[in-house]
């Protein structure tokens, strides 16, 4: 069993070694190690076409996660307040977006912003006095939306987690100090599943950072760092791809350590 346990983990982690290795080599070739050098970072970081992707990439990230901290938490909440059947079927339709392929989310996400665009911009056109009436087309926004709505699953299951942990005592002791909702929620609910909050927003961040299967469908001429990458390779894998995938790998490692340090802290202290 450890031999078997052990030859997993070096099947899984042992290509991610040599990625982080070549991208640190001196010659041209990716896959013959010539020499240690830092060449190729520098290169990567100058690349306007990377730093453009990487651009968008980040706006996309940030905005996704950010709606899909809100609006998890506002769902996680409602969710709390249904009665037992009707939640369970709630938390199965999560868990199914979750775990539903990534190409399967980008083709019907595809196909909806499609016919809802063929739907919205003739009207627009009816309407608009000008002769170049505004569109709806596949963008930022898609991108943006297909990400909000994928993560915001994921928030949703955290957060939800924190809340049944809390339980229903503190809310009704706040309720029995004459405190509203509102402040009941604010300075005693809000403080309590913020880590939660944090460590969803993190999570959304990464998985809409390094997305590439539902971007590929839905970013139109758009292009994220993962599309970059893809793009890239298909002219042939060199140093700077490697230095590239070294750095995601970094930056992603640094906020899921976060996010599991946020909510193992919060858990501790409880």
């Amino acid at each position: 069993m450890r031999a078997l346990v052990t030859f997993v983990y070096v099947f899984l982690y042992a290509p991610i070694a040599l990625v982080v290795l070549f991208s640190f080599n001196a010659g041209r070739n990716a896959s013959e190690f010539t020499g240690f050098s830092t060449q190729w970072y520098g290169r990567a970081l100058s690349n306007t076409f990377l730093m453009e992707a990487l651009q968008n990439s980040l706006i996309i990230a940030f905005t996704s996660a950010a709606l899909a901290a809100i609006f998890g938490t506002m769902a996680a909440i409602g969710l709390e307040r249904l009665g037992p059947r009707v939640r369970a079927v709630f938390d199965g339709l999560f868990a199914a977006a979750i775990v539903v392929p990534g190409v399967v989310i980008g083709i019907a996400t595809l196909v909806a912003l499609v016919e809802v665009f063929g739907v919205i911009n003739p009207l627009i056109a009816a309407v608009w006095p000008g002769d170049q009436p505004p569109k709806f087309a596949l963008g930022y926004g898609s991108i943006i939306a297909a990400h909000g709505l994928f993560t915001m699953a994921l928030v949703t299951m955290i957060v939800k987690a924190r809340i049944a942990s809390l339980g229903r005592d503190i809310v009704e002791a706040s309720s029995d100090l004459y405190a509203t909702p509102l402040t009941t929620f604010r300075q005693i609910v809000l403080p309590q599943i913020m880590p939660s909050i944090l460590a969803g927003f993190l999570l959304a961040f990464t998985f809409s950072f390094d997305d590439f299967i539902i971007a590929f469908f839905v970013a139109g001429s758009n292009t994220t760092l993962p599309i970059y990458v893809f793009a890239s390779i298909r002219r042939g894998v060199t140093p700077e791809i490697n230095a590239i995938a070294t750095m995601v790998l970094i930056a992603s490692l640094c906020l899921i350590l976060i996010a599991r340090f946020l909510m193992r802290e919060k858990t501790t202290t409880n």
